[in-house]
């Protein structure tokens, strides 16, 4: 039954790797061309390249993780089956004693393969395998002392309770900038800056008295309402809004790399064009500051590979996404830095034509909605996914998850989505300055979800399994930086990023 059940969530890897960039591709892309022309081209270009590269180290790290934590759990079924069998000869060994009996049909008929299954057997495929979807909490209670586990829940449940808040921050003010009727580069610039306290008291339409802020709630509530519900199923109930959404994506990147070259070729004035600086380390912490979301997936990664039907291939396959990713970052902010005198802060913003230009057609006037509507798209398909990841870790702290099925429907089923959607729902409701809380969720939690903390179970997994195993067993997903020289690496440049973090918002606060 259980073989049953899991071969209905399964999906193909090919799907796996659409929902993989769905969740890392999201509106923080948007905001690469404006950093990346402030730092400068080819310091840019080396960043980008560079975050990328250490992004997935870190990701084949969790990947390592995941297969560990596997083994772990693998190892001590078969401790407990061993410690039954045993307890299960003597009692018999015992009545034989008492009544002489040989009758050896007392034992169950799967003790005999069980005695004689080895405990380090060939097969390591009963050890190291990604079938089971432990979760990032779970490989913390395995890995990490009470302290370290502390730490871990404390850190991704603020990130994920941030960005959560910010998802549906951005969606509301996204479609409310889209269906009231002020259509100015000021009030679209919300969508990212909520500064702009005095238009979210204006009215939103000369006939209906709903005012601005009235508006983005209705939107919010309604956003929350329809993704909301999707906390209560699991990734693969996703996989439509998943597909339609990689459509869209592909075709925003696409129409803005195309636009911007496009404008290249056919602008004839030099001061209408973009002339960034090769090299300009005073932007580098905005860059950095940008770049956190850019390829951060890392959270959602037992959700997202279990149910993977054929995992040969998954780092390789992981690979192959990172790399498209980053030529398509690549090619959005360096055409972007090129292309325009001056990048808006939210680059879909430098697409939408002006008014006072005739030329613009009715296929303009759609291509302006498209991509104002392109972070609705981006968001709405992330947003289940970091819904159900918050649910299960919420669940794996609060709950024993051995015996999950001992608790009542409402805890099972309904406590924990509702607790992973209900606080973002609160929190964006009443505020819509969110600048701090992308600063921090995206800046500190983001580099220890991304950084931090895969070197460090990475670390205590490789120790734990090989306390456990010895190195008898090969484990077929170890990442290829198994050198302990990589995980010192990652943590200099995790320390790097976080004070140049620092410095940027000591410097902005000035």
């Amino acid at each position: 039954m259980e073989r049953h059940r899991r071969s209905n969530e399964e999906y193909s890897t090919s799907t796996g790797m659409v929902f993989l960039f769905n969740l890392i591709v999201g509106t923080g892309a948007l905001t690469l061309p404006s950093v990346f022309a402030n730092s400068g081209y080819i310091l840019g270009l080396l960043v980008i390249i560079i975050l990328a590269f250490i992004s997935y180290m870190t990701v084949t790290f969790v990947i390592e993780t995941m297969a560990c934590a596997n083994a772990v759990v693998y190892w001590r079924r078969l401790q407990f089956l061993k410690r039954e069998i045993v307890h299960h000869d003597a009692n018999d060994d015992e009545r034989r004693g008492m009544t002489g009996d040989e009758d050896e049909q007392l034992l169950p008929e799967s003790s005999g393969s069980l005695e004689q299954t080895p405990l380090f057997t060939h097969q390591q495929s009963r050890y190291y395998n990604l079938d089971n979807k432990i979760e990032l909490g779970d490989m913390a209670g395995l890995f990490f002392n009470d302290f370290g586990r502390m730490l871990f829940y404390f850190c991704i449940t603020i990130y994920l309770y941030g960005d959560l808040s910010i998802y549906s921050a951005a969606v509301a003010k996204s479609v409310r900038d889209i269906i009231c009727q002020h259509n100015s580069t000021a009030t679209l610039s919300a969508v990212i800056s909520s500064t702009e306290v005095g238009l979210n008291n204006e009215m939103c339409w000369d006939e209906y008295p709903f005012t601005r802020s009235t508006v983005y709630r209705m939107c919010l509530v309604g956003f929350v309402f329809i993704f909301g519900p999707f906390a209560l199923f699991n990734v693969s109930k996703t996989k439509y809004i998943q597909m339609i959404t990689i459509l869209c994506r592909w075709a925003a990147f696409l129409i803005m790399i195309v636009l911007a070259i496009i404008r290249l070729i056919t602008i004839n004035d030099p001061v209408e064009l973009g002339h960034p600086k090769a090299f300009n380390v005073a932007g580098l912490p905005s860059l950095f500051g940008a770049c956190v979301y850019s390829f951060m997936c890392h959270h959602s990664l037992p959700s997202l590979i279990a149910p993977i039907k054929n995992k040969q291939k998954i780092k390789f396959l992981m690979s192959m996404d990172y790399l498209l990713i980053a030529l398509f970052y690549i090619f959005l902010a360096i055409t972007g830095a090129f292309a325009f005198a001056h990048i808006e802060d939210l680059y879909t913003l430098n697409f939408i034509p002006q008014a006072s230009d005739s030329s613009i057609g009715k296929f303009m006037e759609v291509i302006d909605y498209f991509l104002a509507l392109f972070p609705v798209f981006t968001l709405s398909a992330s947003f289940p996914v970091i819904a159900i990841t918050l649910r299960n870790n919420l669940q794996t702290l609060f709950l024993d998850m051995s015996r999950i099925d001992s608790y009542n429907f409402f805890l099972r089923r309904l406590f924990f989505p509702i607790l992973a959607v209900i606080p973002p729902l609160l929190v964006t409701y009443f505020t819509e300055s969110l600048t701090s809380l992308v600063g921090f969720t995206g800046s500190y939690a983001g580099t220890g979800i991304q950084y931090l903390i895969p070197i460090f179970l990475v670390y205590f997994a490789r120790k734990t399994c090989s306390d456990l195993l010895g190195q008898g067993i090969i484990n077929k997903y170890r990442s290829p930086f198994s050198s302990n020289w990589w995980l010192i690496g990652v943590l200099l440049w995790s320390i790097g990023c976080v004070a140049l973090v620092t410095v940027n918002f000591l410097t902005n606060l000035k």
